[in-house]
Parts: C-alpha cells; structure tokens; sequence
C-alpha cells in the first residue's frame, strides 16, 4: 500500500517527492536516531511522506513529548493523520516551520526529521530552508538530512552539504545504508549556528 501510494504521488509531482519507493526500517532508524530518549521532546518531521521515519519516531518517543508531521501533499498528509492518531499533522510548506510551532506556542526544537527532496531546498525560499530550520531547533538540538549514495556528489547535493555547514558547527555524515533502495546517508547537523538578520 505505501509503495503503491508513494509511486502515485511521484508520478503526479516528480519534484516534490523524494523517492519513488518509501524509506526502509534501517534508513529510518538512522535518521530518528538522534530523537531524545528521555524526557518531553518535541519532534518535528518534514515530509513525512507514507510514515516511514514517523513510525520511527513514534517509536522512540512512546507517550513522551510531541510530534508534529508537516506535509505539503493534502492527500499524503490525510493518509499520514489517518495511521498515527497520536501525531499532529499539518498540511502546509516546510519553510512555515517557524509559523507552525509559533501557532503551538512551542519556542524550539529539540529534533527536525527531514524527508524533504532536494527541490524543497530551492527558490527563494527553499534556498534558505536550512538556516530557517537551524533557528527553530533548541541549541542542543539535531537536524537530520537524508541523500542517496549515487548522488551525494550532484551539485544540489554538494550545495546541501555547503549550507548545512554553514549553518551547524557540527555535520557528520552517516555510513552507507545498504539495506536501503537505493542506498543512503544521513546528514546529522548538531549545534546550530545564531540566526544571521
């Protein structure tokens, strides 16, 4: 069924998904890995697509904290809100992160889980995507980015990287995940740099 639903939304808008074929439990675990394990967290998701990394996060969070699932597609974020109850899903573009917690009266992150592809880090506005997600997350916070093996050296990947370490003192790059298709790193960015006015 996720397959399936994920293939569909590809065919209809290439562009504003990040893979024809949903993230694999190893990819997942990677990406949710830096979620906190104690306390009261508040987890936010971009592009949560079919519940890959939100089953993951859910997971390490049991009854702890909140999670907030942000999806721009109506239909994947119907989907998304029908399976996880528990998750507060909104349907809206990733650069309204800063709106979103605002509107939740929430301060900061203490994780942002990104599904996004590379085409929601581009424009005007996604071209600042990254420096908008580093000044919502707590300083203890964590960022994490996915990208595929076989395109880690493309220019919007390379751009990525670039961003990300201009924005985070720390970007450590994951092991290849072979048991993924294809297979992927993680980006995890520690430490966000103050917002640049």
């Amino acid at each position: 069924m996720s397959t399936a639903l994920v293939l569909r939304e590809f065919v209809r808008n290439p562009l504003r998904m990040a893979s024809v074929t949903p993230s694999s439990p190893a990819l997942a675990a990677t990406m949710t890995a830096p979620v906190p394990s104690s306390g009261e967290p508040i987890v936010v998701e971009l592009g949560p697509g079919t519940g890959a990394f939100t089953a993951a996060v859910q997971q390490r969070l049991g009854s702890r904290g909140r999670h907030i699932a942000i999806d721009l597609n109506p239909h994947m974020a119907r989907v998304l809100a029908e399976r996880f109850p528990s998750v507060e899903v909104v349907t809206a573009a990733a650069v309204e992160l800063p709106a979103v917690l605002a509107d939740r009266g929430i301060p900061t992150a203490d994780a942002v889980v990104s599904g996004l592809p590379w085409a929601a880090f581009s424009g005007r506005a996604g071209g600042r995507l990254i420096e908008t997600i580093a000044a919502t997350l707590h300083p203890t916070g964590a960022f994490t980015q996915f990208t595929y093996t076989w395109s880690r050296w493309a220019a919007p990947s390379r751009r990525q990287h670039d961003q990300l370490r201009a924005a985070y003192d720390e970007v450590i790059l994951s092991r290849t995940i072979w048991r993924n298709l294809p297979p992927a790193l993680t980006y995890v960015a520690r430490r966000p740099h103050p917002r640049r006015s």
